[in-house]
Formats: C-alpha cells, sequence, structure tokens
C-alpha cells in the first residue's frame, strides 16, 4: 500500500512512522511545498530554544526506514491537487497544520506596522517566504496581544541582547535589527487574568532570566487570582516573584498587562498608538469590557490570538474553525488529516504522536475492511512522470540532507548550530548539488 503524507512537520512525521512501521509496512511519500522539513521545528520553534529542535533526530530516524520518500519544493494545488493524489496514492494524509493566523477584527489592523506574529517568527527563523518583510524595528515601544507561548517567544526574542542572539540558529538580519533597534519597551497584553493566561510555566520562568530587560508586573493584577490547574498555579506563583523585584535599569522592559483587549490600532501613515479596555471577568471566566479605556503610544503591535488553518483546493475545510472536517481523523475512506488541521492549533510537539496514531490506526483499519478502493496506477513512477511532465523541481531527501550539510558546517564555523539559508534560490541550489553530483 502506498499513502501520500502532506505536510512535513511532527504530525506528518509520526503519521509516517506509525505507516512505516505497520504491518505490513506500508510505503510512504512525504510531500511538502518547502525545499526543508521538519514544518514548526524548524520554522516555528524560537531560536533559543535549541533543546526544543532535537526531536529531529526521531524524524531523520524515520526518513532512513525503507519505504520513505521526500518529495520537497512540491505544492498541493499548485504542482499536484488533490484530484491527482486520490488517483495515484492508496490513500492521502493531510497534515499540513494551521499556517495562517487569527485576526483581531479592530480598525487600524492593517497599518504598516501591525503584524502577525507568525510572520516574525517566520521571519528570524529564515522562512523563505518571509525574508522580504520589512519590520522597522527603530521604534521605542512594541505591543504583543495574547497570553501563549508564541506572545512570550515573540517578547523575549525581541528583548534578548546580541549575546544572547548570537549563538542561536536566528537569521543575522533579525540579530542584527534587533540588537541595534532602539526598543526600550516591550508590552504583553492579555485579554483575561494570570490565572487563565496559556503560556506554560518554563517559558515564563525564562522572561525572568532575560540579561538585557527587567520584567514588570503590576501586583494588582494578581489580586484574587484564583487559577484552576497546575500549570496556572505556577504560573502565578512566578508572576508574583517577577511582581516583587526591583527593576534593575537594564536597556529593556518586558510589561505584562492583564485584564485588556485591544479596540483599535491607532495612526495616519502607520502604527502610532494602540487603545485598550480594560476588562472584568464573568462567573464563566470570559473576559466582560468595562467603560475603563486607555490609549499606549507604540510604533509596533503583534497579534499572537492564534492560528488558523488554510483550505486545500478540492478538500472539505471548515472556515469556522480552520481544519477539514473528520472523525478522529477520517475524512473519508481514502483520505485523512492529521495534527493542527485535524484539531485545531492545541498541544505541544508532542501531542501530535498519539493524534497521528489515531488517524493511521482507522487508514488501516479501512484497509483491512476492504474500504480503500484498488488503485492500479498507485506507484512511485506514475507520481514521478506527473511530477516531471509538470516541471516540477523536487527535492528529495537527499537534496535536504545536501541543504542541511551546508548550513551544519557554516554554523560550526560560527560557533551555533546552523546558519540557514533562507532564500529560495540559494536552498534549491544546495539540494540541487547533491542531485547534479557537484557534493
Amino acid at each position: 500500500m502506498r499513502v501520500a503524507v502532506v505536510g512535513s512537520g511532527p504530525a506528518g512525521f509520526y503519521a509516517a512512522g506509525a505507516l512505516l512501521s505497520a504491518d505490513p509496512p506500508v510505503e510512504v511519500d512525504m510531500i511538502e511545498r518547502l525545499p526543508t522539513p521538519w514544518g514548526l521545528v524548524r520554522l516555528g520553534v524560537a531560536p533559543d530554544h535549541p533543546k526544543l529542535k532535537t526531536v529531529s533526530r526521531a524524524f531523520e530516524r524515520i526518513a532512513d526506514q525503507p519505504g520513505f520518500r521526500f518529495l520537497g519544493n512540491v505544492e498541493v494545488g499548485r504542482d499536484i491537487h488533490h484530484a491527482d493524489l486520490v488517483r495515484r496514492y492508496d490513500a492521502v494524509i493531510y497534515a499540513v497544520g494551521a499556517q495562517t493566523d487569527r485576526r483581531l477584527g479592530i480598525p487600524g489592523e492593517d497599518l504598516p506596522g501591525s503584524w502577525a506574529a507568525t510572520e516574525l517568527v517566520a521571519w528570524y527563523n529564515g522562512h523563505p517566504d518571509f525574508q522580504q518583510l520589512d519590520f522597522d524595528l527603530s521604534v521605542e515601544r512594541a505591543v504583543v496581544i495574547g497570553n501563549g507561548n508564541v506572545a512570550l517567544d515573540v517578547a523575549r526574542m525581541l528583548a534578548l541582547t546580541e549575546e544572547e542572539l548570537a549563538p542561536t540558529d536566528a537569521t543575522d538580519a533579525s540579530i542584527a535589527a534587533i540588537a541595534s533597534s532602539p526598543l526600550r519597551e516591550i508590552v504583553v497584553v492579555g485579554r483575561r487574568g494570570p490565572a487563565q493566561a496559556a503560556f506554560t510555566t518554563p517559558e515564563l520562568q525564562e522572561m525572568g532570566e532575560l540579561a538585557g530587560a527587567d520584567v514588570l508586573v503590576d501586583s494588582a493584577d494578581l489580586d484574587g487570582a484564583e487559577p484552576h490547574g497546575t500549570n496556572a498555579e505556577r504560573n502565578v506563583a512566578v508572576l508574583h516573584e517577577l511582581a516583587a523585584r526591583e527593576p534593575e535599569g537594564k536597556r529593556r522592559r518586558v510589561v505584562f498587562r492583564f485584564f485588556r483587549s485591544p479596540v483599535a490600532i491607532l495612526g495616519e501613515e502607520r502604527v502610532e498608538g494602540i487603545e485598550l479596555v480594560r476588562n472584568e471577568l464573568d462567573a464563566n471566566e470570559r473576559a466582560v469590557p468595562t467603560d475603563d479605556r486607555e490609549t499606549l503610544s507604540c510604533g509596533l503591535v503583534f497579534r499572537s490570538v492564534g492560528y488558523h488553518g488554510v483550505e486545500l483546493p478540492g478538500v472539505v475545510f471548515d472556515s469556522g474553525s480552520g481544519t477539514i472536517p473528520n472523525e478522529g481523523g477520517r475524512v473519508e475512506p481514502g483520505v485523512y488529516c492529521a495534527g493542527w488541521i485535524k484539531r485545531g492549533p492545541t498541544g505541544v510537539i508532542g501531542t501530535n504522536k498519539k493524534d497521528a496514531a489515531e488517524t493511521v490506526q482507522l487508514l488501516l483499519e479501512d484497509a483491512a475492511a476492504g474500504r480503500l478502493e484498488p488503485k492500479p496506477e498507485a506507484t512511485a513512477a506514475a507520481v514521478d512522470a506527473l511530477l516531471a511532465e509538470r516541471g516540477v523541481r523536487v527535492v528529495e531527501y537527499d537534496g535536504w540532507t545536501a541543504i542541511d550539510e551546508v548550513e551544519r558546517a557554516a554554523g560550526e564555523r560560527a560557533g551555533r548550530p546552523r546558519v540557514k539559508l533562507c532564500s529560495w534560490d540559494e536552498l534549491l541550489a544546495a539540494a540541487e548539488r547533491i542531485a547534479s553530483g557537484a557534493g
């Protein structure tokens, strides 16, 4: 049996792993629009969190198994279509994640200087689609809207010193821009209280360890906080400890503001400020706006209020939830989904392992019950012929390995894990060196 797994992030690799270890094993073609695998492990995890990236070793072991092929630089909906996949594979698993961000839906959201946090994350992580973005960091105050780990990543990255950034795999351009920015204050705004914040405690603790930034928490925001669950209790304890600290007069400061929601981003030609409304929590811990408003001057706003899935041509989609409608990962016999496009943007990297296993179990049950129609065209040769006919420059796994070697070698010379190739041209040139036998 041959299965296409579309997407090469954690959900895709865990699905591939489960298929390859099935009895009998299944052949897997992993289809990825970028020339590089690993999804958010490469392009979403913060550069100063190298330990989180070590999960890629498990993905490398999966890729080494017989029956696995990586088809990079192949975009579903452009180079190959859903109808092509269902004709040339016994089954298809979509593991494409949630590729865009949720919007605030307030006036001024599209002013220059108002960004999705996901755009900044992709920029400093070297995503080739985001290197042309012009983040003007020549401002004194930035506001980050959201109380999840991505909001903390953005605030922390903007607060890091050049010495803290230098040993990471952040792009050279982003390190230079952050280090030279006149940024004095980063304000992290949450619509509810500290007990409802979604960040994990280790991420919050890191904020208190910044070499070049003081962290300020208003102790009044902590009064009466009633945390439910261990993570919330630990978060509130860390925030109490941060609130009790005396500022040391460091170059930058990170200010936490709870019980606030943005109602408008202000400015004529670009972002000049943000209007916030103070909230109170109702009996169900929902944020209810009061009449108390304030305006904060700022030059940058980053919204970090969640990811959202993107529709794939020809595949059913629920635009409200940003997911492919499914039951346990089964869309219909022969078509499946896993990861964020299946369940929405929740959980950590490891959550995708159980999620993908559930999907693969249903696929194997459908195969055993004869619910998958026989596909005489389900051959590697048929897929390769179609892509060749359409002139697609496929990056296979040894092409990615060549990219990896170039980046690691550059990193070794600079005392960093890797120096990423950030443009499509650089990535494809490095991948094709191996294809052409240039070594």
